[in-house]
């Protein structure tokens, strides 16, 4: 009988990982460093998914509710691997507790952390109440208690959306696109000209990547139908008059400094590699790319392939991803996993 498949992380693509392991009759631990399951679309409180427009509670949670419980997922909750020894087949895992588990395989889903705006602080976060992230705008959607001035409560007459907050920025190491930014923002206005038809919405941009067949129906419909509005500008720094912010900086197209009033100011936050990667790196003996991510092996020749033999990676673990390719990616993972145990049993029946 195989051993199971150790998954760590149980956000859409552990999630995902462990569904497609149990539909085809195979067993996984799969172990959650937090006390629930869903990963950040849960446990930071996204509001509607991109591009389903699925309350997150409702998608995520679905995912959840097929694998927990499951009689072929083992779960267990608030706790981490501590070590990580043997090889492909005859894996021994150490949980923080001191309980040891065996496993044929193991699967990283162990995703990414938001970028921290302290980092950026002459975009006003931490100094202004009013200056928030999109994860905040997100909680105060799905909370429905609608889109508010943290400081006073109001209704905001004017929202400015600040892109690249944690991304594409050298001056702070992060060099990479977070690839979801630009397509959730938009989203975002629209549930806020949605939820406040008198509220104006400006999106502040370097350039606008909501790749793929995201472009119509949030670039352009976000334009032509909610009427965000969209400025073209490189950001000098984010200050107030005393009575509302002032986004300050350049217009990139009429080559103009622009200084517009506005009572909440949204930072757009990237994707940072998660920060336990140094750690996970230590204990499961997997080699980070130079941003800090989990490394990948060759994806032409290798399925889902870390450094280490038997290890496999998902989602956003190796790098920015959108929660729909990373469901795709943990059942690859899962697939990769079950191709070695496959190996294993027909090596055995010879």
């Amino acid at each position: 009988m195989s051993k199971p498949v150790l998954i760590i992380g149980g956000g859409p693509a552990g999630l995902s990982a462990a569904h497609a392991l149990a539909a085809a009759g195979r067993k996984s631990i799969l172990v959650e460093k937090e006390d629930r399951l869903g990963g950040a679309p849960i446990l930071s409180g996204y509001a509607k998914l991109v591009p389903s427009h699925e309350w997150a509670k409702d998608a995520i949670g679905a995912m959840v509710t097929r694998v927990y419980p499951n009689p072929n997922v083992d779960v267990r909750l608030n706790t981490s691997v501590q070590k990580f020894d043997g090889t492909p087949g005859n894996f021994v895992a150490t949980l923080k507790d001191g309980t040891q588990i065996e496993a044929e395989t193991a699967i990283m889903a162990t995703g990414f952390t938001h970028f921290d705006s302290i980092n950026k602080p002459e975009w006003g976060f931490g100094t202004y109440p009013d200056v928030v992230t999109t994860t905040q705008v997100e909680q105060m959607i799905s909370s429905g208690k609608g889109v508010r001035c943290p400081s006073d409560g109001r209704v905001p007459d004017r929202v400015a959306i600040l892109l690249c907050v944690g991304s594409r920025d050298r001056q702070i190491g992060r060099e990479w696109c977070s690839k979801i930014c630009c397509t959730v923002s938009a989203n975002i206005a629209m549930e806020i000209r949605e939820e406040l038809p008198n509220t104006n919405v400006y999106i502040y941009y370097m350039d606008i990547r909501t790749f793929g067949l995201y472009e119509g129906e949030f670039y352009w419909e976000s334009q032509e139908k909610y009427k965000v509005k969209y400025i073209k500008a490189r950001i000098a720094e984010v200050t107030s008059d005393g009575k509302r912010l002032l986004v300050k900086g350049e217009d990139t197209l009429i080559k103009r400094p622009v200084s517009i009033p506005f009572d909440m100011v949204v930072h757009a936050v990237g994707m940072d590699p998660n920060v336990d990667n140094m750690t996970l790196s230590s204990v499961f003996d997997v080699k980070l790319n130079r941003w800090g991510y989990i490394d990948r092996a060759n994806t032409y020749t290798t399925l889902a392939q870390t450094s280490r033999p038997g290890v496999y990676v998902c989602g956003s673990a190796s790098g920015p991803e959108t929660i729909d390719d990373s469901i795709a990616q943990g059942h690859a993972a899962a697939m990769a996993a079950m191709t070695f145990q496959n190996a294993k049993v027909t090596e055995a029946a010879e």
